[in-house]
């Protein structure tokens, strides 16, 4: 829901709950938790943060059917780069906010995961309202080339899509066709159903970069299926799955390996595609291709 949300005000507070796939991430969630050196700030207010290292599965402030299944998550996750460090909690003004404002106390890949989101950030400074159900999360990414850093949001994309179909045949379910609106939105029959933010800073040559996705919740009577059935809600391992293979492919192939399947699942089916630099490619009656940034409503260049 996308609307004008306050957060928790001053002098309320907010619990992260830290955990680790890997010995080397379990002993950084402890040492995280023990020192207290995370921090979160909100309409220029800090916002006081209770840390708990995760020893096993998790109980919450909320019913158990509200509750992020840590080692459900855990156990099912098969990545090498993202997401074997998780922080969780039950209430954040901004998953988004917790990650870019504590880039460089976190190790790269790891994911910040909410129940409630009462500010997710979007572009334009659009802000959002994130109920149970949704699926909200925001997660680290280091990169050198900053000629591909605006690719990145279209593999995250190309992940959500493959997720889902993965989702539907465990199920032996025919699989849901999420397009891909370019340049971060995700949509079902017509549907928005959820969208992709990153957000990025240049240190010491390297592309500190803040990934968030916000699913949501989506239900179909027919099969009585849920995109986010209760047991998974605010689970994204299976995203990870298949994003940390993507990211892979697309550091060591460029994002050209990806092409092929990327437009399959491209909304825009009748647009000439992108630059290698990952802006809109458009054309006109005389077939000349023009460079569009429709973020500055401008036609770039014209190509060729």
């Amino acid at each position: 829901m996308e609307g004008p949300r306050d957060g928790p005000p001053p002098g309320s507070g907010c619990l992260l709950v830290l955990c680790g796939k890997s010995r080397v991430e379990k002993d950084q969630a402890r040492s995280l938790a023990a020192k207290g050196s995370l921090k979160l700030k909100h309409d220029g207010n800090e916002i006081a943060i209770t840390l708990r290292a995760a020893e096993g599965e998790e109980s919450s402030l909320a019913s158990p059917e509200e509750t992020f299944r840590t080692q459900m998550y855990m156990g099912a996750l098969s990545t090498s780069r993202f997401g074997g460090f998780l922080l969780w909690s039950p209430c954040l003004p901004s998953t988004q906010d917790v990650v870019s404002q504590n880039f460089g106390e976190l190790p790269i890949g790891a994911v910040c995961v909410a129940d409630f989101q009462s500010r997710g950030r979007g572009r334009t400074k659009n802000v959002w309202e994130s109920p149970a159900g949704c699926l909200m999360f925001s997660f680290t990414v280091e990169m050198e080339d900053g000629r591909v850093v605006p690719l990145l949001q279209y593999v995250i994309s190309l992940a959500v899509s493959e997720a889902t179909k993965e989702i539907c045949r465990a199920k032996g379910l025919p699989p849901l066709d999420v397009k891909i609106k370019w340049p971060n939105d995700l949509y079902l029959n017509g549907l928005k159903i959820g969208g992709v933010l990153c957000t990025s800073t240049y240190k010491s040559k390297k592309f500190s970069v803040s990934a968030a996705d916000h699913i949501f919740e989506c239900s179909f009577k027919r099969n009585n299926f849920c995109l986010t059935p209760t047991t998974e809600r605010r689970n994204p391992r299976i995203f990870f799955n298949n994003f940390d293979h993507l990211f892979e492919k697309f550091l060591n192939e460029g994002f050209q390996a990806l092409e092929e399947l990327y437009y399959r699942t491209w909304l825009h089916r009748q647009d000439p595609g992108l630059t290698p630099s990952g802006y809109l490619l458009a054309a006109d009656d005389a077939d000349n291709l023009y460079d569009l940034d429709f973020f500055q409503g401008l036609v770039r260049r014209k190509l060729g």
